[in-house]
Protein backbone atom coordinates (compact mmCIF):
# COMPACT_ATOMS: atom_id res chain seq x y z
CA UNK A 1 0.00 0.00 0.00
CA UNK A 2 1.60 3.69 -0.91
CA UNK A 3 0.50 6.85 -0.26
CA UNK A 4 -1.23 8.28 -2.79
CA UNK A 5 1.03 10.75 -4.08
CA UNK A 6 3.65 8.33 -4.06
CA UNK A 7 1.81 6.45 -6.08
CA UNK A 8 1.93 9.46 -8.76
CA UNK A 9 5.51 10.10 -8.63
CA UNK A 10 5.99 6.62 -9.68
CA UNK A 11 3.69 5.83 -12.25
CA UNK A 12 4.18 8.88 -13.54
CA UNK A 13 8.05 7.97 -14.84
CA UNK A 14 7.38 4.48 -14.31
CA UNK A 15 6.89 3.83 -18.11
CA UNK A 16 9.96 5.50 -19.67
CA UNK A 17 12.57 5.44 -16.41
CA UNK A 18 11.52 2.21 -14.89
CA UNK A 19 10.21 -0.62 -17.60
CA UNK A 20 13.12 -0.09 -20.10
CA UNK A 21 15.58 -0.98 -17.62
CA UNK A 22 14.05 -3.95 -16.31
CA UNK A 23 15.05 -7.36 -17.38
CA UNK A 24 11.47 -8.44 -16.84
CA UNK A 25 9.03 -6.17 -17.11
CA UNK A 26 5.95 -8.33 -17.02
CA UNK A 27 6.95 -8.28 -13.16
CA UNK A 28 5.45 -5.20 -12.63
CA UNK A 29 1.81 -6.07 -14.02
CA UNK A 30 -0.08 -7.07 -10.25
CA UNK A 31 1.46 -3.63 -9.50
CA UNK A 32 0.20 -1.63 -12.51
CA UNK A 33 -2.90 -3.48 -12.81
CA UNK A 34 -4.02 -2.97 -8.74
CA UNK A 35 -3.23 0.77 -9.69
CA UNK A 36 -5.60 0.98 -13.00
CA UNK A 37 -8.32 -0.18 -10.60
CA UNK A 38 -7.99 1.95 -7.60
CA UNK A 39 -9.57 4.52 -10.20
CA UNK A 40 -9.03 8.61 -10.24
CA UNK A 41 -5.74 10.15 -11.32
CA UNK A 42 -3.74 7.00 -10.35
CA UNK A 43 -5.77 5.04 -13.16
CA UNK A 44 -5.11 7.26 -15.61
CA UNK A 45 -1.33 7.34 -14.69
CA UNK A 46 -0.80 3.69 -14.68
CA UNK A 47 -2.34 3.68 -18.70
CA UNK A 48 1.44 4.67 -19.65
CA UNK A 49 3.05 1.59 -17.85
CA UNK A 50 -0.33 -1.19 -18.95
CA UNK A 51 0.43 0.60 -22.78
CA UNK A 52 3.58 -0.69 -22.74
CA UNK A 53 2.48 -4.04 -21.18
CA UNK A 54 0.18 -4.88 -23.42
CA UNK A 55 1.66 -3.25 -26.50
CA UNK A 56 5.32 -4.92 -26.37
CA UNK A 57 4.94 -7.70 -23.34
CA UNK A 58 1.68 -9.58 -24.76
CA UNK A 59 -0.26 -8.87 -21.43
CA UNK A 60 -4.20 -9.56 -21.07
CA UNK A 61 -6.21 -7.67 -19.75
CA UNK A 62 -9.65 -9.00 -19.74
CA UNK A 63 -11.99 -6.02 -18.61
CA UNK A 64 -9.38 -3.61 -19.48
CA UNK A 65 -11.74 -1.37 -22.11
CA UNK A 66 -14.53 -1.93 -19.61
CA UNK A 67 -12.60 -0.10 -16.93
CA UNK A 68 -11.27 2.76 -19.50
CA UNK A 69 -14.95 3.29 -20.24
CA UNK A 70 -15.61 3.58 -16.45
CA UNK A 71 -12.85 6.38 -16.21
CA UNK A 72 -14.69 8.53 -18.09
CA UNK A 73 -16.51 11.46 -15.53
CA UNK A 74 -16.53 14.93 -15.63
CA UNK A 75 -13.76 15.72 -13.91
CA UNK A 76 -11.72 13.52 -17.06
CA UNK A 77 -11.68 17.16 -19.33
CA UNK A 78 -10.07 19.19 -16.37
CA UNK A 79 -7.38 16.81 -14.73
CA UNK A 80 -4.14 18.13 -15.33
CA UNK A 81 -3.44 14.51 -17.02
CA UNK A 82 -5.83 15.22 -19.77
CA UNK A 83 -3.52 14.82 -22.34
CA UNK A 84 -1.98 12.13 -21.45
CA UNK A 85 -5.03 10.35 -21.31
CA UNK A 86 -6.53 11.05 -24.51
CA UNK A 87 -3.44 10.57 -26.19
CA UNK A 88 -3.76 6.65 -25.09
CA UNK A 89 -7.28 6.16 -25.20
CA UNK A 90 -6.80 7.57 -29.01
CA UNK A 91 -4.23 4.50 -28.99
CA UNK A 92 -6.28 2.22 -27.50
CA UNK A 93 -9.38 3.01 -29.98
CA UNK A 94 -7.26 3.15 -32.77
CA UNK A 95 -7.69 -0.56 -33.71
CA UNK A 96 -10.27 -1.35 -37.02
CA UNK A 97 -11.00 -4.48 -34.71
CA UNK A 98 -12.70 -3.09 -32.03
CA UNK A 99 -16.84 -4.06 -32.10
CA UNK A 100 -19.53 -0.86 -33.47
CA UNK A 101 -20.94 -1.54 -29.44
CA UNK A 102 -17.91 -0.41 -27.86
CA UNK A 103 -16.76 2.27 -29.45
CA UNK A 104 -20.32 3.65 -29.87
CA UNK A 105 -20.36 3.57 -25.75
CA UNK A 106 -17.32 5.78 -25.80
CA UNK A 107 -18.53 8.59 -28.65
CA UNK A 108 -21.78 8.83 -26.66
CA UNK A 109 -20.02 9.22 -22.71
CA UNK A 110 -17.69 11.73 -24.29
CA UNK A 111 -19.81 13.24 -25.86
CA UNK A 112 -22.57 13.71 -23.07
CA UNK A 113 -19.81 14.42 -20.76
CA UNK A 114 -18.83 17.46 -23.30
CA UNK A 115 -21.77 19.22 -22.24
CA UNK A 116 -20.07 20.48 -19.50
CA UNK A 117 -16.66 20.78 -20.36
CA UNK A 118 -14.61 24.25 -20.87
CA UNK A 119 -14.16 25.33 -24.47
CA UNK A 120 -10.48 24.28 -24.19
CA UNK A 121 -11.61 20.72 -23.79
CA UNK A 122 -14.20 20.64 -26.38
CA UNK A 123 -11.70 21.95 -29.09
CA UNK A 124 -9.54 18.86 -28.68
CA UNK A 125 -12.43 16.62 -27.86
CA UNK A 126 -14.67 17.25 -31.33
CA UNK A 127 -11.68 16.36 -33.62
CA UNK A 128 -11.26 13.46 -31.37
CA UNK A 129 -14.70 12.07 -31.82
CA UNK A 130 -14.59 12.84 -35.59
CA UNK A 131 -11.21 10.64 -35.91
CA UNK A 132 -13.50 7.63 -34.05
CA UNK A 133 -16.51 8.16 -36.70
CA UNK A 134 -13.63 7.59 -39.42
CA UNK A 135 -12.10 4.56 -38.29
CA UNK A 136 -15.17 3.18 -37.44
CA UNK A 137 -17.93 3.86 -40.10
CA UNK A 138 -20.67 1.59 -38.33
CA UNK A 139 -21.10 4.12 -35.76
CA UNK A 140 -21.61 7.31 -38.08
CA UNK A 141 -25.65 5.86 -37.09
CA UNK A 142 -25.25 8.61 -34.25
CA UNK A 143 -25.02 11.41 -36.34
CA UNK A 144 -27.22 10.27 -39.00
CA UNK A 145 -30.25 8.60 -37.68
CA UNK A 146 -32.88 11.10 -38.47
CA UNK A 147 -35.44 10.09 -35.56
CA UNK A 148 -33.61 11.01 -32.21
CA UNK A 149 -35.59 11.51 -29.37
CA UNK A 150 -38.12 14.12 -29.25
CA UNK A 151 -37.29 14.65 -25.70
CA UNK A 152 -33.76 14.37 -24.16
CA UNK A 153 -35.30 11.87 -21.09
CA UNK A 154 -35.90 9.60 -24.12
CA UNK A 155 -32.49 9.08 -24.97
CA UNK A 156 -32.17 5.04 -24.84
CA UNK A 157 -28.34 5.37 -24.09
CA UNK A 158 -28.40 4.62 -20.32
CA UNK A 159 -25.46 6.72 -19.07
CA UNK A 160 -24.72 4.38 -15.81
CA UNK A 161 -24.68 1.39 -17.24
CA UNK A 162 -20.63 -0.07 -16.02
CA UNK A 163 -21.14 -2.43 -19.25
CA UNK A 164 -20.44 -0.88 -22.48
CA UNK A 165 -22.14 -3.58 -24.25
CA UNK A 166 -25.18 -2.91 -22.26
CA UNK A 167 -25.09 1.09 -22.40
CA UNK A 168 -27.34 1.09 -25.57
CA UNK A 169 -25.18 3.71 -27.27
CA UNK A 170 -25.58 2.34 -31.04
CA UNK A 171 -29.79 2.80 -30.40
CA UNK A 172 -28.94 6.27 -29.75
CA UNK A 173 -28.46 9.58 -31.34
CA UNK A 174 -25.04 12.75 -31.09
CA UNK A 175 -27.93 15.65 -30.02
CA UNK A 176 -25.00 16.42 -27.63
CA UNK A 177 -22.69 17.43 -30.94
CA UNK A 178 -26.10 19.32 -32.15
CA UNK A 179 -26.02 20.99 -28.97
CA UNK A 180 -22.72 21.79 -29.03
CA UNK A 181 -23.57 23.59 -32.38
CA UNK A 182 -25.01 26.79 -30.30
CA UNK A 183 -22.09 27.09 -28.14
CA UNK A 184 -21.46 30.77 -26.38
CA UNK A 185 -17.75 30.10 -27.37
CA UNK A 186 -17.44 30.69 -31.62
CA UNK A 187 -15.05 28.19 -32.43
CA UNK A 188 -16.58 25.46 -30.11
CA UNK A 189 -19.76 26.34 -32.44
CA UNK A 190 -17.64 26.24 -35.84
CA UNK A 191 -15.84 22.58 -34.79
CA UNK A 192 -19.37 20.99 -34.12
CA UNK A 193 -21.02 22.19 -37.64
CA UNK A 194 -18.57 19.81 -39.22
CA UNK A 195 -20.11 17.05 -38.24
CA UNK A 196 -23.36 18.27 -40.23
CA UNK A 197 -20.95 18.14 -43.52
CA UNK A 198 -19.50 14.52 -44.54
CA UNK A 199 -16.14 13.71 -42.99
CA UNK A 200 -13.49 13.68 -45.07
CA UNK A 201 -11.07 10.36 -45.00
CA UNK A 202 -7.80 11.97 -43.57
CA UNK A 203 -7.83 12.05 -39.55
CA UNK A 204 -7.51 15.17 -37.64
CA UNK A 205 -3.95 15.88 -36.07
CA UNK A 206 -5.35 16.42 -32.25
CA UNK A 207 -1.42 16.26 -30.90
CA UNK A 208 -1.77 19.98 -30.52
CA UNK A 209 -4.64 20.40 -29.15
CA UNK A 210 -4.43 17.82 -26.33
CA UNK A 211 -2.60 20.64 -24.18
CA UNK A 212 -4.33 23.62 -25.16
CA UNK A 213 -5.20 25.73 -22.15
CA UNK A 214 -7.56 27.99 -21.41
CA UNK A 215 -4.69 30.72 -21.09
CA UNK A 216 -4.45 30.20 -24.62
CA UNK A 217 -7.66 30.63 -25.85
CA UNK A 218 -8.13 34.06 -24.00
CA UNK A 219 -4.89 34.57 -25.65
CA UNK A 220 -5.84 33.87 -29.02
CA UNK A 221 -9.01 36.47 -29.01
CA UNK A 222 -6.97 38.89 -26.87
CA UNK A 223 -4.80 39.50 -30.23
CA UNK A 224 -6.98 38.77 -33.23
CA UNK A 225 -6.91 41.99 -35.28
CA UNK A 226 -10.27 43.72 -34.80
CA UNK A 227 -12.14 44.45 -38.07
CA UNK A 228 -13.55 47.76 -38.59
CA UNK A 229 -17.19 47.45 -40.30
CA UNK A 230 -18.47 50.64 -42.39
CA UNK A 231 -21.26 51.52 -41.14
CA UNK A 232 -23.75 54.08 -42.36
CA UNK A 233 -24.87 56.74 -39.97
CA UNK A 234 -27.06 59.59 -40.76
CA UNK A 235 -27.73 61.62 -37.98
CA UNK A 236 -30.91 61.90 -35.78
CA UNK A 237 -33.13 65.07 -37.07
CA UNK A 238 -36.45 65.43 -35.50
CA UNK A 239 -38.57 63.37 -33.13
CA UNK A 240 -38.80 60.05 -35.37
CA UNK A 241 -35.15 60.28 -37.02
CA UNK A 242 -37.27 60.32 -40.60
CA UNK A 243 -36.50 62.15 -43.70
CA UNK A 244 -38.84 64.81 -44.60
CA UNK A 245 -40.59 63.95 -41.22
CA UNK A 246 -43.36 66.91 -40.27
CA UNK A 247 -42.03 66.69 -37.04
CA UNK A 248 -38.69 67.95 -37.26
CA UNK A 249 -40.69 71.21 -38.15
CA UNK A 250 -41.75 71.61 -35.05
CA UNK A 251 -40.13 69.95 -32.93
CA UNK A 252 -36.16 69.60 -31.75
CA UNK A 253 -33.90 67.47 -30.00
CA UNK A 254 -31.79 68.89 -27.52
Amino acid sequence: QLPPGLYKKVLVILHDSVLPYMNEPTLMMDFLTVAYGIGGAISLLALNGLFILIHQHNLEYPDFYKKLYNLLDPSIYHVKYRARFFHLTDLFLSSSHLPAYLVAAFIKRLARLALTAPPEALLMIIPFLCNLFRRHPACRVLVHRPAGPADMSEDPYVMEEEEPSESRALESSLWEIQSLQNHYHPDVAKAAAVLNQSLSEMEDDISGLLELSAYELFDKEVKKKAVDVPLEFEQVRGLFGKKNDIFADHFSLD
